[in-house]
């Protein structure tokens, strides 16, 4: 089990997790809204604005205040190259 920082101290099982997106598609906000009614979202903003939702195996949505790109990157084992095409052109 790898424990990643997704912001503000809080961790995710990095096993568990099935895709890192951006909140800011329809359907992944119709998700996200259906979780909230199922009581199955962990808000881990601090209140802050959400810049990535994480879907679990479990079908949890886990909603984070770092970029989808920022948590990729901690997903990233240490030494193991970015394939091309994936790196930030920031």
């Amino acid at each position: 089990m790898a424990l990643v920082n997704i912001g503000f101290g809080n961790m995710v099982n990095s096993d568990k997790i099935v895709a890192v997106v951006n909140p800011e598609a329809a359907p992944i906000k119709r998700l996200v809204q259906s979780a909230k009614e199922a009581g199955s979202v962990i808000d881990a903003t601090q209140g802050r604005r959400t810049k990535s939702v994480l879907i679990t195996q479990e079908d949890h949505v886990i909603l984070s205040a770092l970029q989808p790109d920022t948590i990729q990157k901690r997903f990233q084992i240490k030494g193991e190259p970015v394939q091309k095409g994936e790196e930030d052109e920031e």
